[in-house]
């Protein structure tokens, strides 16, 4: 039962893991279009990807954290 366990966190971390780089993947596909349209807002459009990105960051950190702290 324990291996159940340990399985499942670990599937756990790697779901959050993979959806955080979904995530900023997109972010990054769609920022760089969005300074293909507009080049004058590059400063302004690429700080605020990196807020976001941060943010995506530490949302997969806590919840592989979560994860493991669940053994």
């Amino acid at each position: 039962m324990e291996s159940l366990g340990i399985l499942g966190a670990a599937i756990g971390a790697g779901l959050a893991v993979i959806g955080a780089a979904f995530g900023i993947g997109k972010i990054g596909g769609s920022a760089m279009e969005a300074i293909g349209r507009q080049p004058e807002a590059a400063n302004k459009i690429r700080t605020n990807m990196i807020i976001v990105a941060a943010l995506i960051e530490g949302v997969a950190l806590f919840a592989v954290v979560v994860c493991f702290l669940a053994l």
